[in-house]
């Protein structure tokens, strides 16, 4: 362990300590002051215990770097091993072992890092690597995922920048924590319907589930779709698809979970359909500050997407081909996506409705509840029925 304790050598990095941290960071937004107070509470416990893989997400200023080196600092003065390097140093020192004068083979120094009892990787950054460099850096955090290594990783990037395999190991909740240190504004902040005061108030803590008026098996239907909701919100995995008459309580379900997530610092995006299709096609417009290519993208890629009102919107051929595209995308890509609806699968598209059941991905749940707003009922059978065209 020798190269790696010189290749880790903190020098004025000691100086990071976590007695050196501002509790609320460095910057000014209430918003990414919370951020940076939750993933301080997170990082101290796993200095103390390290376990899994901790994911620090954050531009330039942050405080990631400070918070990756309070956690190798606290180890090392703990008496334990932590091998902190940047991910252009570690490629540089594994470069220098083909150097006829190195002092390690590269074979010998490669794993002893792939095997360090704690990694921590700052600023990685695959967008600037070359082949070579992508390469070393793929076998390095697959070798660490597979054998379930304590690893700390800061980037600049959001995590669906990095290839798939890798996006999915830091989306992986078994092993993986993703924190996010500060919110940046995005061409998606202006789509997201839960600035909308009604859709930002619909909580987990004000969601009735013991309305006196519902019969007992209709109440027990509401709580199950609201244990769903919140296991949901808790680890984002798959698919949900809520169905359900008007006001039965999906809008207000799913708004919950994305709610939560966005306070927990997770990327979420919460539309109503015909509002992201309305987006969608003013990009196309002269005055557009976002292209069509580029928007479209990062609502793909969004690591959580919320489609509300999933219905008769998609009566055009091009808006069903955007929405079919949208779904297929996430399908192949197994990105965690809640859609509520008030058709049942039968009148939606094939193409769309195959990947909604598909139970590899997929939990389609009916909430039988009637409209919570009037005295709407649902038939015995509990079935949504679509809703009336006006």
């Amino acid at each position: 362990m020798a190269r790696l304790q010189a290749i880790s050598n903190l020098g004025n990095l000691s100086k990071l300590t976590f007695s050196s941290l501002s509790p609320l960071g460095r910057s000014r937004d209430p918003v990414s002051q919370k951020l940076f107070q939750l993933a301080l509470d997170e990082i101290r416990k796993f200095a103390e215990n390290p376990q899994g893989w901790i994911i620090l997400v954050g531009p330039v200023g942050s405080g990631k770097t400070h918070l990756a080196c309070a956690v190798a600092n606290y180890c090392i003065s703990t008496g334990h091993s932590a091998f902190y390097v940047t991910a252009a140093e570690l490629l540089d020192h594994l470069r220098s072992t083909y150097s006829p004068t190195s002092e390690v083979e590269y074979d010998e120094l490669f794993e002893q890092i792939k095997n360090s009892p704690l990694l921590i990787l700052d600023n990685l950054n695959y967008s600037a690597t070359t082949a070579w460099s992508k390469d070393k850096l793929e076998q390095l955090l697959e070798h660490r995922f597979n054998g379930r290594l304590p690893t700390l990783i800061t980037t600049g990037m959001s995590v669906e920048e990095f290839s798939a395999d890798y996006a999915g190991h830091m989306n992986d909740p078994d092993v993986s924590k993703i924190l996010i240190l500060k919110k940046e504004s995005s061409s998606l902040q202006s789509l997201d319907s839960l600035d909308l005061e009604l859709l930002n108030n619909m909580r987990f803590k004000n969601f009735d589930i013991k309305r006196l008026s519902l019969q007992e098996e209709v109440r027990q239907n509401l709580e199950q779709a609201y244990n769903i909701a919140r296991e949901f919100a808790r680890a984002p995995q798959g698919w949900l698809i809520y169905q359900g008459l008007n006001g039965c309580g999906k809008t207000h379900l799913s708004a919950a979970i994305a709610n939560e997530l966005r306070e927990s610092g997770k990327d979420v995006l919460f539309i109503v359909v015909p509002d992201l299709l309305d987006h969608l096609r003013a990009s196309f417009g002269p005055e557009s500050r976002v292209s069509y290519d580029a928007l479209f993208e990062k609502i793909k890629k969004i690591p959580v997407l919320v489609l509300d009102d999933f219905g008769e919107h998609s009566a055009t051929s091009w808006a069903q081909e955007k929405l079919y595209q949208l779904i297929n995308y996430r399908y192949n890509a197994r990105l965690a996506t809640v859609i509520t609806t008030c058709l049942n699968l039968e009148e939606i598209e094939n193409r769309v409705s195959s990947r909604m059941v598909d139970p590899s991905i997929s939990l389609v749940f009916n909430i039988i509840a009637p409209d919570y707003r009037g005295d709407i009922k649902t038939s015995k059978t509990g079935r949504a029925r679509p809703r009336a065209k006006s």
